[in-house]
């Protein structure tokens, strides 16, 4: 329960005012069509986390507990350092896949933006943390959801009502935390 409970709530936080939550609020605005939307966005983090988990719990096979324990609190570290730097969704050039939909591009675009991202990297980073891989991909996916289903449905008037610059702290002082518990603890 406490890898659920922790994978939840720091993807939830990590999402605020991330490209991916960018991601949602232009497709929303872009579609005005939000149940679609919402179902591409939960599949294609279902995929993406899946994946992420994967590694994190393989990563624990290759490596030391002791060496993964350094590596671990000195990535959460590091993602705390990340979560200072706001993210900017950056527009592409190439012509959007429309032709596949509004969930279709939902899931195409959602699961590329979120490739590298900071709440696929804590997906990683947590399961190899936790020896629970499917509590830790249940509750990132719930913690994206979280984030994404209210931007989805209220758009632009959920963004104002959050001051993403205390949101982005108080991630990472959770990161900073579970780093130095990782660490020291």
């Amino acid at each position: 329960m406490e890898a659920f409970l922790i994978s939840t709530g720091i993807v939830a936080l990590a999402e605020i005012g991330d490209k991916t939550q960018l991601l949602a609020l232009l497709l929303a605005a872009r579609f005005k069509k939000p149940w679609p939307i919402v179902w591409g966005i939960f599949v294609a983090t279902v995929l993406n986390h899946a994946m992420a988990g994967a590694l994190g719990a393989w990563i624990t096979t290759l490596i030391s507990p002791q060496t993964l324990r350094w590596i671990l609190g000195a990535s959460f570290i590091a993602m705390a350092v990340w979560m200072l730097i706001p993210d900017k969704l950056v527009e592409s050039t190439d012509k959007p896949p429309w032709r596949f939909g509004v969930f279709g591009t939902t899931v195409v675009l959602f699961f590329l933006a979120e490739m590298g991202d900071k709440t696929q990297v804590a997906t990683v980073m947590l399961a190899a943390r936790f020896d629970a891989y499917a509590a830790v991909v249940v509750g990132t996916t719930l913690g994206m959801m979280l984030a994404n289903v209210p931007v989805v449905f209220l758009g632009e008037r959920m963004t104002r009502l959050v001051p993403l610059r205390v949101v982005h702290i108080v991630s990472a002082i959770i990161f900073l935390g579970l780093g130095l518990f990782a660490l020291f603890g």
